[in-house]
């Protein structure tokens, strides 16, 4: 097993023995804490649709719709493809897409995300994050950056932070990280 692989099976049993109480109090810490990007209206911020133990960033999410955003959920539309962004709110219909991960309904539009917050299995302080092995986000990351500017909101437990997240060339970074703990501008120095 590589470092990754590891890491990641590391990770997965450390989150999925977050117990659930601690879960919904983390979602509503991260929901009603200080936000450290800004939010104007019209603004598109693109979250993902919670599964298993994953944090739940949908009372954010409502609180930045609520901000004036237009909010979105990424589609994955094929391997080794970028993710696709549709328009969704709180409370819209959704349907299920690759692996049953709900996803806005195939006629919703297509949209570009100025904001993305990003689902993790684990983080360092350095940005980097440890996903589930598709690169999706990688990919999208770097297709969105290369268009222009986007922030990249890594969204998680505080309890999922690690020294040193194995990475490679293609990994793009995160530029913040939120937790129940507070935000944090990736590249902090370690304990501050």
């Amino acid at each position: 097993m590589d470092a990754k692989a590891a890491a990641r099976a590391e990770a997965m049993a450390r989150r999925d023995a977050i117990p659930a109480d601690v879960r919904e109090a983390a979602a509503r810490a991260v929901a009603g804490g200080d936000v450290p990007f800004k939010v104007a209206a019209g603004i598109v911020v693109s979250a993902y649709h919670p599964v298993g133990s994953e944090f739940d960033v949908l009372p954010l999410l409502t609180r930045l719709a609520a901000l004036g955003a237009r909010t979105a959920l990424p589609v994955v539309v094929a391997p080794r493809e970028p993710l696709r962004f549709r328009a969704w709110s709180p409370g819209d219909p959704l349907e299920p897409g690759v692996r049953a991960i709900p996803v806005p309904v195939s006629g919703a539009p297509d949209c570009s995300p100025d904001i993305l917050l990003v689902p993790l299995l684990a983080f360092d302080h350095r940005g980097f994050r440890l996903g589930y092995g598709a690169g999706f986000y990688d990919r999208t990351l770097a297709v969105l950056r290369g268009r222009g500017a986007v922030v990249a909101v890594g969204v998680g437990f505080a309890g999922q932070e690690i020294p040193c997240v194995p990475h490679e060339l293609h990994d793009e970074r995160l530029d913040w990280m939120m937790t129940e703990a507070g935000a944090f501008r990736s590249g902090r120095e370690t304990g501050k």
